[in-house]
């Protein structure tokens, strides 16, 4: 049978993890993969005997078992949130808020940049900000003063139009992939890291670590805290506080999140209407049944199936997608 490495090879590196995939599940399914964009694998088709359908890579969604509706809710942080409040699944909560003036005359009061900076004192001048639509951990990162939030939101500016500020929480991270309202594994998310080397300080090695980000598109994490002229000795792990997506160096392990965390991810993609989804969440480790809903995804990367050998979890997440696509 044909090896998922065997996919890689001569693949160059921008070309996207799930048209990868996608021809390796075509291999094992009897199906026909072929690109459509000159090798780049960002548009791909996939086809059986009498049937062919196309997918797109960037933000077009690889999931056909979601409708359009229920994907684009998902995407949407705030009104994700809204609707799992009304369901009764617990979430971070939060406010948007919008960084341009254009447009201004369509939306309602109290979501402009000075209500941002209230909003902050309303939490104690700790909070956790990131882009209302944003994706992969981009600009997602904790706000400890008012001065820190308006240099962040004009960091963001660039980029996005808006972004949900939360009051700021904690707990072990997990992820439920969740399919037709079960979920095929959890896992546990662990926050990406730099290693002393007992010569640069901790600004120099956040130097390197957010160049290698941003070359991939992706805002960086350093900040100015006075404790980042520390040396760290030879080997020395520290953390980075925050967002903990594999894209930014975080990392994930296969972990059970227990019964509580996998009711909550089910209820949150049944609030959504999601057929398939990644559910973000927090638990407390103290206290196993008090779980928060970070985000629901509605069109999660599942890379971390092929780094830790599952295999048989990336072929089966496609049958699912290509059976609802009516190829199988």
């Amino acid at each position: 049978m044909p090896q998922l490495q065997d996919f890689r090879t001569g693949k160059p590196a921008f070309y996207p993890d799930q048209a990868i995939y996608a021809e390796y599940a075509c291999a094992r399914l009897g199906l026909r993969f072929s690109e459509r964009d000159g090798g780049t694998g960002l548009l791909f088709a996939v086809a059986s005997g009498t049937k062919e359908i196309c997918f797109g890579g960037g933000r077009c969604s690889y999931y056909p078992q979601n409708n359009a509706t229920a994907a684009s809710l998902a995407t949407d942080k705030y009104l994700a949130n809204a609707l799992l409040e009304r369901a009764g699944v617990a979430t971070l909560g939060g406010r948007y808020f919008f960084l341009h003036d254009r447009h201004r005359a369509l939306r309602p009061p109290g979501h402009e940049r000075n209500d941002a900076l209230d909003y902050l004192a309303a939490q104690g001048g700790h909070a956790f900000a990131k882009p209302l639509t944003g994706s992969r951990g981009d600009f997602a990162r904790p706000i400890e003063s008012a001065a820190a939030l308006a240099s962040y939101l004009d960091d963001v500016a660039r980029y996005y139009d808006s972004v949900l500020i939360q009051p700021y929480a904690s707990g072990h991270e997990y992820r439920v992939f969740v399919v037709d309202g079960e979920a095929l594994y959890t896992a546990r998310k662990l926050p990406p890291a730099v290693i002393g080397d007992g010569v640069r300080s901790l600004r120099e090695l956040l130097h390197e670590h957010d160049r290698a980000l941003r070359d991939r598109g992706l805002s960086g994490a350093s900040g100015d805290d006075p404790s980042l002229d520390h040396v760290p000795a030879a080997g020395e792990r520290r953390d980075i506080a925050g967002r903990m997506n594999l894209s930014v160096g975080g990392a994930m392990v296969m972990e059970e999140a227990g019964a509580p965390a996998i009711a909550g991810a089910r209820a949150a993609t049944r609030a959504l209407g999601l057929r398939l989804g990644a559910v973000d969440l927090f638990v407390d480790p103290d206290a196993r049944d008090d779980v928060r809903v970070i985000e629901v995804n509605s069109n999660p990367a599942i890379r971390f199936l092929e780094s830790c050998g599952r295999d048989d979890l990336i072929v089966a997440i496609w049958r699912h997608s290509l059976t609802a696509a009516g190829l199988l």
